[in-house]
């Protein structure tokens, strides 16, 4: 089984780390969606920088935790997009609607 875990860090700031595969993804779905429907926050930063490895499910994820946000009325932004999701998104011209920042 894949290492991954998804925490917050602090309040609205929920980190993302590990290798983000077809065995990792489940728990990190529920628990993602978990931390952000109860998150106190308005806004939701997910941070990708300890991503260590991705397949297409990571950027599958990040698009479902945008629609947990949106379900929930919070706003939702990622950072430290590694290459490999960027390179996913990009060939699947899903880059553009996944809200980064700088």
């Amino acid at each position: 089984m894949s290492q991954a875990s998804i925490s917050e860090l602090s309040p609205g700031l929920i980190t993302l780390v590990g290798v983000l595969d077809y065995s990792s993804a489940p728990v990190l779905r529920k628990q993602g969606a978990r931390l952000i429907k109860g998150g106190a926050a308005a806004a939701c930063v997910i941070d990708c920088a300890g991503v260590v490895k991705s397949s297409s499910v990571g950027v599958s994820l990040l698009l479902a935790f945008m629609r947990d946000a949106k379900a929930a009325g919070k706003t939702l932004s990622i950072k430290g997009l590694p290459s490999d999701m960027r390179e996913i998104a990009n060939v699947c011209g899903l880059l553009e609607i996944l809200p980064q920042q700088a």
